[in-house]
């Protein structure tokens, strides 16, 4: 049936695709300009004489945008299927699964919409999330993709980009951040450009160490040795890191007091220490 663009809500349910890419959005929008809409979106009833999106999110942008452009009639409704899932749960589940069969998420993308669906009261806990949003997923499949939850739980709002992050990739920062290496992680995600490639390089160093140290079966608590510094006020939120490489070590010394005049103290006081 067609349904007028103001009776439909988009977002009804969680939406699961966060990265949309603009030039294929634009070629979408020029595409149903030239020969109309090709396929149909999906909704449900909401039980208010309105309709909640279930799948078709960028066909239906893609509508409203032209109808905001041309202010015509025959963009101001869009064809519709109307779908009625037994529960908002399994409306959620129907759309990740359609998505997924038309442009597979990311790895991120798939933990996150579970991560939203269980903050959103959805479900009780993550893993019953998981098992409603991907029922027919192995067990080790599903096992990765809590690991991943647990990832965009942890830093989701300071990775940029995560949705470009492979799953292995993800899978190593999850391993880090089991073992208790959170703090680390997110202060060396945060000390320079906020690019994702400049973030992985940063970060790579803290993983490769704890998995080392994971291999060798030592130990991997994070502050023994101490590996982070926060200095007090006086110092202006100072934060001094450790970071062991395949060379040596580095210091990194970041935030507001992070001055000459403080790493000139900081080389004084070094010096002291060899002196004798």
């Amino acid at each position: 049936m067609r349904i007028p663009l103001d009776k439909i809500d988009p977002h009804a349910l969680i939406r699961d695709r966060s990265l949309i890419d603009a030039a294929a959005q634009t070629e979408l929008q020029r595409s149903i300009a030239a020969t109309g809409l090709r396929q149909p979106i999906e909704v449900f009833p909401t039980g208010d004489d309105g309709y909640g999106l279930l799948s078709g999110y960028r066909r239906l942008a893609a509508t409203r945008a032209l109808f905001d452009l041309t202010g015509q009639d025959r963009y101001a409704a869009i064809d519709c299927v109307v779908r009625d899932p037994a529960s908002r749960q399994a409306a959620l589940a129907e759309m990740v699964a359609e998505n997924d069969i038309r442009q597979p998420l990311s790895p991120w993308e798939k933990a996150a919409i579970a991560v939203s669906a269980l903050r959103a009261g959805l479900f009780e806990t993550l893993d019953l999330a998981l098992a409603g949003l991907y029922p027919h997923a192995a067990r080790q499949k599903r096992a990765k993709l809590r690991a991943l939850a647990e990832v965009v739980e942890a830093l989701d709002g300071t990775l940029t980009d995560p949705e470009t992050l492979s799953e292995s990739r993800l899978l190593r920062i999850a391993a880090a951040l089991r073992l208790g290496w959170g703090e680390l992680i997110e202060t060396a995600l945060t000390e320079g450009p906020d690019h994702s490639a400049a973030q992985w390089l940063r970060i790579l160093p803290l993983l490769e160490e704890s998995e080392q140290l994971t291999a060798r079966g030592e130990s991997t608590h994070p502050d023994r040795p101490k590996r982070l510094l926060r200095l007090n006020s006086a110092h202006r939120n100072t934060v001094i890191r450790r970071e062991r490489t395949r060379y040596g070590f580095l210091l990194h010394i970041t935030g507001k007091g992070a001055t000459d005049p403080l790493v000139d103290e900081v080389f004084r006081e070094i010096e002291r220490m060899f002196a004798g």
